[in-house]
């Protein structure tokens, strides 16, 4: 199947998204929207077509929706959620998480982690081992201020390392194993070497054991929910083995973290499974909406876009297509390309640093300088990582601009 098919339909359900803005009308620059706003809200409501381009702009009402929606599955499931922040890096979402019942956030990397936890954050799993003396001190040093800060290990020498920190820094740092489903990106081997490495982290001193993390990324992107779901459930058999094996040892198998957006509705199949560690089910990409769905083998409709890039035409004068302002600076390189919201019969691509190219097959409509359009982006993570802020949208009336705190924090 091709990857047009299931953007046509999706588009063509979608709903009308462009509107002609004329050149006169205010582009509120992202300090002018600054000032009129306090405390993140704005002060004096401003419609989202007024915004200068690039633009990132989440829509509130699917983004509810979609953090509502996950919600409820899980529950039917009888799991929980442990949201990723490596998607949206921005506190006020993570807020919106825990308090639509999530057990906690995940961060990717130690200055993710320092982020949240500093702005009221209380609970963080690190998913990523700290290696390096001042990463592993970065962690303790969080661990001493926020006793809701846990960490991962995947080796002996490493959960050494965690040991003889926590203990020079007088605390207590709590510890999950991270084992590879396979990717041999992150992870030690399940089975016994996971047990064992369990068994160390257990008695070593400094150390409190939280369980086991197993994250399979590779699965997530899956196409064909049955396809998605066999592969999901041979990869983790390991991982489930290797907790069974904890739990039959006296370990403590609190944590069983995993998943993701992809796969939500099938982790809790594994026994012991606690929470989903999904993160693109807020926002949604043109990569998740191509993979197909329980119920819709095209679509990945599970969950609404909320994420888009707001993008200007600057040139309308080559026939069968238009420029616009939002290239790989905007947009990042990542394929499929972006989808232009509420249109078909178009393709858009962002190859160009500073400029994307809108071309026209059997359009559903065409554009001028200085139109408007909205893009559903390809890939969210990297997207939200280009940008400082974004704007929350309801009713296309701008209602708070929330700062994407964690942004650039890499390391």
């Amino acid at each position: 199947m091709s990857d047009a098919l299931p953007r046509r339909r999706f588009l063509q359900s979608a709903g009308a998204a462009a509107v002609w803005v004329p050149t006169t009308v205010k582009g509120y620059s992202a300090e002018e929207m600054r000032s009129r706003a306090l405390d993140d809200e704005l002060q004096v409501e401003v419609s989202k077509w007024e915004l200068d381009t690039p633009a990132l702009c989440v829509d509130l009402d699917a983004l509810e929706a979609n953090l509502r929606r996950m919600q409820e599955a899980v529950a039917r499931n009888g799991i929980a959620t442990r949201p990723h922040a490596k998607t949206h890096k921005c506190p006020q979402i993570a807020r919106l998480q825990m308090e639509s019942g999530s057990v906690g956030i995940c961060a990717a990397k130690v200055s993710e982690a320092e982020v949240l936890l500093e702005h009221g954050l209380q609970s963080v799993l690190m998913t990523t081992p700290n290696v390096t003396p001042s990463k592993i001190q970065r962690a303790m040093r969080l661990r001493a201020r926020h006793g809701g800060f846990i960490q991962a290990t995947d080796s002996p020498e490493n959960a050494r390392d965690l040991s003889a920190a926590a203990v020079a820094a007088g605390i207590t740092a709590e510890v999950v194993i991270d084992v590879d489903p396979g990717a041999h990106r992150t992870g030690i081997a399940p089975g016994r070497p996971a047990l064992e490495l369990a068994q160390l982290v257990d008695r070593l001193p400094g150390l409190r054991l939280a369980g086991m993390l197993c994250y399979d990324g590779g699965s997530q992107h899956v196409r064909g929910f049955q396809e998605r779901r066999a592969q999901t459930l041979a990869r983790l058999e390991p991982a489930v083995e290797t907790r069974a094996m904890m739990l039959r040892t006296g370990l403590s198998t609190e944590i069983f973290s995993g998943g993701g957006t992809g796969t939500y509705n099938i982790d809790h199949a594994n026994a012991g499974f606690t929470d989903v560690q999904a993160g693109s089910y807020v926002f949604m990409d043109a990569q998740y909406l191509a993979i197909g769905g329980a119920t819709d083998p095209e679509v990945y409709s599970d969950f609404e876009p909320s994420l888009t890039i707001l993008t200007t035409v600057l040139n309308s004068q080559h026939e069968g297509q238009v420029t616009t302002d939002a290239g790989t600076k905007a947009c990042t390189l990542n394929q499929p390309w972006p989808i232009v919201k509420g249109e078909a019969g178009m393709t858009y691509r962002a190859g160009s640093d500073e400029f994307g190219t809108l071309r026209y097959d059997d359009p559903s409509r065409t554009y001028r300088a200085g139109d408007k359009l909205e893009l559903i982006v390809s890939h969210c993570d990297p997207v939200v990582n280009l940008y400082d802020q974004m704007y929350a949208v309801r009713n296309d009336r701008v209602r708070a601009i929330w700062q994407i705190a964690a942004r650039g924090k890499s390391v």
